[in-house]
């Protein structure tokens, strides 16, 4: 999808850009896919903030995604590509001989009419669903499962994918976007293809008004703070951290500190970290 950059005509306007619809066949979502979202506020079940910055936005209704793609040896038909609010990625409606829809992550180069299809022994072509096993290496892949029949977890945004290195075993070794390599097992399912939107990026947000829109909130740093209020605060004038290294506002390390607890079978998997760690 390409960018579109708007004319200065306020400073708002001033650089923004956003993406083009031309991918977009349906503006309505389906339905029978559609269920209530209601906001949290960054609020957890007892009524604190657990996750700062969130509150407000436009609302939003949650489409309904197939992450599992179980639905195997049915043919579907791509109805239309819609956008989803929820994510970065457009989405894919698609109509199943059965008389069933779902909705699946649109990657890229699938088309309207373009025909999907879930199983063991299906052709290696864009939208298809298999086991990691099943399909050759070097092929980019996306939705991919930690666990068989868990559904999709990794490779999920848009412009993203992994690519299968090979197989060793019961594992299929993978190479992620962010440059990370790690093993997954072979009977995990995967959609061949990358994700679509690639350009979501290059969107230059352009004013605050519009992350208000986002339901994203303002983000005071620590350093305009009083100290009683966080580390990094007081002082005459501007002032330097004084830590050895920068902290949270309660007080704990927030940077070269291992945030991987209880995951140390996933952690096994890992051959070599993402770029630059």
């Amino acid at each position: 999808m390409a960018v579109i950059k708007y004319k200065p005509t306020t400073n708002g306007r001033r650089n923004m850009s956003t993406l083009s619809n031309d991918r977009i066949t349906k503006t309505k979502p389906e339905k029978s896919l559609v269920v209530a979202k209601k906001k949290t506020g960054g609020r957890g079940n007892t009524g604190r903030i657990t996750t700062r910055h969130h509150g407000g936005g436009a609302k939003q209704k949650y489409r309904i995604i197939d992450f599992k793609r179980n639905k195997d040896n049915v043919i579907g038909t791509v109805a239309a590509i819609e956008y989803d609010p929820n994510r970065n990625a457009n989405i894919a409606l698609i109509n199943y001989l059965d008389g069933e829809k779902r909705y699946i992550l649109c990657p890229q180069q699938l088309e309207v009419g373009n025909k999907v299809v879930s199983g063991e022994s299906v052709d290696i072509k864009v939208g298809n669903a298999m086991e990691l096993k099943h399909i050759p290496e070097g092929t980019f892949v996306h939705c991919v499962e930690l666990t068989p029949g868990r559904g999709g977890q990794m490779a999920r945004a848009a412009g993203c994918s992994a690519q299968i290195l090979g197989f060793d075993g019961p594992y299929a070794t993978l190479r992620l976007s962010s440059g990370e390599v790690r093993k997954v097992f072979s009977n995990c399912r995967a959609t061949i293809g990358i994700v679509g939107n690639e350009d979501y990026s290059l969107i230059n947000i352009g004013k605050a008004g519009r992350t208000r829109h986002m339901g994203i909130r303002p983000t005071v740093r620590g350093s305009a703070m009083n100290p009683v209020d966080h580390p990094h605060g007081g002082g005459e004038g501007r002032t330097p951290i004084g830590r050895k290294s920068p902290m949270t506002p309660w007080g704990k390390k927030a940077m070269g500190v291992k945030t991987r607890k209880h995951k140390k079978a996933s952690n096994a998997l890992i051959m070599s970290r993402r770029k630059g760690k």
